[in-house]
């Protein structure tokens, strides 16, 4: 004979089990890391603007090798990349969220897309006059030795 449900239901949560229930488990340096590099993965791998991102970054970088930018032209067009790659993987990550939500949802989180993609293109629009400048100014100096 089975056991009536209210015997086969866990015993009720005391607050000192709540709260270690909840508290997130302590992680070691070695797997943050391990997933943070498996979130960049996975961000990479899902979407195909990654790509195009990519393809800018290796102009960008040939250009400030020819042109012979220094250190702090460098690490601005390094900021531009990175300011560039992070907000795509924010876009992965909201775009990855929306296509687990169910279709109600989909119909009220449209505008979250549409705001992480604004984001994509501000950064990238941000990432290219600021490259430019940087890249003018090289080029000027270029031809007026």
């Amino acid at each position: 004979m089975e056991a009536p449900v209210r015997d086969r239901m866990p015993a009720p949560l005391s607050p000192l089990d709540l709260e270690e229930s909840t508290s997130p488990r302590r992680r070691s340096w070695r797997a943050k890391f391990r997933a943070a590099l498996r979130g960049i993965k996975l961000g990479i791998r899902g979407h195909s603007s990654f790509s195009v991102h990519f393809f800018f970054t290796a102009l960008v970088v040939a250009a400030a090798i020819v042109l012979r930018c220094d250190p702090l032209e460098w690490c601005i067009l390094v900021g531009c990349i990175g300011l560039v790659l992070i907000a795509e993987l924010f876009n992965s990550a909201v775009e990855t969220m929306f296509r687990g939500l169910d279709e109600a949802t989909k119909a009220r989180a449209w505008p979250a897309l549409d705001i992480a993609a604004g984001a994509v293109l501000l950064a990238s629009i941000t990432a290219a006059i600021i490259g430019s400048i940087v890249f003018l100014r090289q080029f000027t100096a270029l031809l007026g030795d």
